[in-house]
C-alpha cells in the first residue's frame, strides 16, 4: 500500500527541488528566498514555515532521533566508537535509499560552497550532540562519547563529499564504506 504524501509534504519537497535548481543555476549566495518561494508557487511565509533559512532547504536532516535510538540499541559493552558505527548502520538500513542523483547534487553544492560549510558543521554538531547524549546516558564518559561521535560523522562527511564529487554507486554505498573503515573492515 502506498501512502499519498500530504499537501505539506508535497510543498516541502517542491520547495527543496526548486531551491536546489535555483542554487545550481544562480548560485547559493545570489538566490533569494523570495525567488525560491515564487518558483514553488508559495509565499515567503510558507517557505519559512518549512525551513528556518534557505540553507536548511538544502540540508534538511530529520534523522537525528532515529540515529540516537539506533545507538541506544547497541550493546553497551561494545564501546562508544563501535556503538556509534553500529548505530549508524542500523539507522541507515532502516531508511529508504534516497535518490542518488538529488543527493549527489545537494552534497556537491554544499561541498563547493564555502558559505554552506558552517551550516553543514552545525547540522553535524546537532547529530553529534544526539549521539553524545545517548552514549553518556548509557555510561560513556563525555570526552570518549564526543570523540566517537565526531569521528564517525567526520568519516561519513568525507565519504559523502568524495562520492558526490566523483564516486559511483549509491549514497548508501558511500556511508557503508566509511563505516567499514571505522570498523576496521576497509
Amino acid at each position: 500500500m502506498s501512502l499519498k504524501p500530504t499537501k505539506r509534504e508535497r510543498t516541502h519537497a517542491r520547495l527543496q527541488a526548486c531551491a536546489l535548481e535555483l542554487f545550481e543555476q544562480k548560485g547559493f549566495e545570489t538566490t533569494t528566498v523570495a525567488e525560491i518561494a515564487e518558483a514553488s508557487g508559495v509565499t515567503t511565509m510558507t517557505f519559512f514555515r518549512h525551513f528556518s533559512t534557505k540553507a536548511r532547504a538544502l540540508m534538511d536532516d530529520p534523522y537525528d532521533p532515529l540515529i540516537g535510538d539506533a545507538v541506544a540499541q547497541q550493546p553497551r559493552a561494545a564501546g562508544p566508537l563501535a556503538r556509534t558505527v553500529a548505530g549508524l548502520r542500523v539507522a541507515w538500513a532502516s531508511l529508504q535509499e534516497p535518490s542518488s542523483d538529488v543527493q549527489r547534487r545537494r552534497i556537491r553544492l554544499v561541498a563547493s560552497t564555502p558559505s554552506l560549510w558552517g551550516e553543514m558543521h552545525a547540522g553535524n554538531r546537532l547529530t553529534e550532540d544526539v549521539i553524545v547524549s545517548q552514549l553518556i546516558a548509557d555510561g560513556t564518559d563525555a570526552p570518549s562519547a564526543r570523540v566517537a561521535a565526531a569521528a564517525v560523522l567526520a568519516a561519513v562527511t568525507v565519504a559523502l563529499f568524495q562520492w558526490a564529487g566523483e564516486g559511483d554507486g549509491t549514497i548508501g554505498d558511500a556511508v557503508t564504506r566509511a563505516l567499514d573503515v571505522l570498523a576496521g573492515k576497509g
